[in-house]
């Protein structure tokens, strides 16, 4: 007979071991209810000849009504444009459409922040054979838009430019700090939405000195001999690039008043994954980012569900308080991107077993993680990719599984369900913080007949990316003064 002793010691240690007690997470905190029925019904009204435009939508809203927060202006889908309705006939189409040039992208973001640790500039990105061409911050808002029915797969904001003010779409990307617009004349333009800006119908339009202090904040740039212009060139990674002109112009976001004097890249050779959209509006932290010129110190943008006419905001000047915040991480080397603390993942209510070097960023730069409006699928290191696939197909073995779809290796057929539970996926921050995801930011159907995937993927890249499925209906807020980042859930 064993010593009776044996018994309350074994009940004490089974209440006190972290390891099986990590085991009774509450049901609520350990899933997540995915609603199949409604996001089908999104998926299939993306690529339906009978979805409401966007010009159907902004007509019957209120566009520029005050809110809480100030100003708000529409944010649509740009899958509701007339002119892009039917580009895809399938929603797979879309979807497959989707990741190709998100793979582009995350690489070029990738080997961006590569380079920059290693001491190169984007200078050394220029293509072989291009031929380039001899306000306040208070409250600034412009209307954001999701692109994937234009060939970028990234976020749109109608800007005006010019004087009188033209609205053209325009790519919305924190990870770039050169704003620009195709201009004519065009020596190669790709196709876009809006009429081609012309900067001879604009009062404001002037051109930048090559002694300018801002043609020499430029990666590439160039002299125009017979006026002493500055010709800029940038340059993506991924084929994509913009050269011609530089100067300053006037840009209206929305019902905001003009802001003067903003430095534009006037691109008269453009080429690349931007098409449909007039330009980009940069949002990067280098001196000639958008936020950088107007002085603002805070703004904050919420991404619209990719497949929905839904509408939210970008807004500058904006410092209210966010839900979670995490570390502002700056690299020695860059300061386009802006790198987040990021300290581990649970998934189920269980923190994985991943090294912090996984996202920590060395003393070159090199490494750390990047939170990225152009990026769709986070993506992490594979060993900690590995962890957060592993524990959630653990969590998932009721559900039926079906084969991979291009970059996602875990995907389930749930077309004979409503609503599934999923285990729950949190970001985890450093200062305590932890970003706690819905599970249509992670679960996402690649389909219209029922076939989801876990939105993640992995990288052999140095540099993890926080892509924008899982910022979808979060406002993202980044604070330079405070050097925070912001999450704030269902504040679009």
């Amino acid at each position: 007979m064993q010593p009776p002793i044996l018994l309350p010691l074994l009940l004490f240690l089974l209440s006190a071991s972290p390891i099986l007690s990590r085991r009774h997470v509450s049901p609520a905190l350990a899933t997540e209810t995915l609603d199949v029925a409604a996001s089908l019904s999104r998926a299939r009204a993306a690529v339906s000849t009978e979805a409401v435009s966007l010009h159907q939508s902004a007509a019957a809203a209120v566009v520029g009504e005050e809110h809480d927060e100030g100003l708000a202006l529409r944010l649509h889908s740009r899958d509701f444009l007339p002119e892009e309705q039917g580009r895809h006939q399938s929603y797979r189409s879309l979807v497959l459409a989707r990741l190709r040039r998100d793979s582009a992208r995350a690489a070029a973001v990738s080997a961006r922040a590569a380079m920059a640790a290693e001491g190169l500039t984007r200078a050394d990105l220029m293509p072989a054979n291009v031929t380039a061409f001899e306000a306040s911050a208070a409250e600034i808002h412009g209307p954001v838009v999701s692109g994937v029915g234009l060939g970028s797969g990234e976020y749109f904001s109608r800007v005006g430019v010019g004087s009188p003010a033209r609205q053209l779409y325009m790519v919305l990307d924190t990870g770039s700090d050169v704003t620009w617009v195709q201009c004519q004349p065009c020596a190669d333009c790709y196709q876009q939405s809006d009429p081609v800006f012309d900067p001879s119908l604009s009062t404001s339009y002037a051109s930048v000195a090559c002694d300018n202090p801002r043609c020499h904040d430029l990666d590439a740039a160039a002299c125009r001999n017979s006026t002493g212009a500055c010709l800029y060139e940038v340059a993506y990674g991924d084929g994509s690039y913009t050269v011609g002109d530089f100067a300053t112009e006037t840009l209206t976001l929305g019902d905001s008043s003009p802001v003067s004097s903003v430095a534009i890249g006037c691109g008269h050779d453009n080429e690349g994954l931007f098409v449909g959209a007039a330009g980009l509006l940069a949002l990067g932290g280098g001196p000639l980012s958008f936020p950088s010129q107007i002085s603002a110190t805070t703004f904050s943008y919420c991404l619209v569900d990719r497949d929905s006419p839904s509408a939210s905001t970008l807004q500058f000047g904006d410092s209210a308080d966010a839900e979670v915040t995490a570390p502002l991480i700056r690299s020695p080397r860059t300061s386009t991107f802006y790198y987040v603390g990021l300290s581990g993942i649970s998934v189920g209510g269980q923190i994985l077993s991943i090294p912090s070097s996984a996202f920590a960023m060395d003393n070159t730069g090199a490494g750390g993680v990047i939170v990225d409006s152009g990026t769709a699928v986070t993506r992490l290191q594979a060993p900690a990719y590995a962890a957060l696939r592993d524990a959630f197909v653990r969590g998932t073995q009721s559900l039926a599984r079906t084969s991979g779809v291009s970059l996602f290796d875990t995907c389930y057929d749930l077309s004979d369900r409503t609503s599934v539970e999923v285990p729950a996926v949190a970001l985890r921050f450093e200062g305590g913080g932890e970003l706690r995801l819905p599970a249509k930011n992670y679960l996402i159907p690649v389909d219209g007949a029922g076939t989801y995937c876990l939105a993640f993927a992995p990288t052999n890249a140095a540099v993890s990316i926080i892509g924008n499925v899982q910022q979808q209906g979060t406002r993202v807020s980044f604070d330079t003064a405070k050097a925070t980042v912001g999450f704030s859930s269902n504040k679009c």
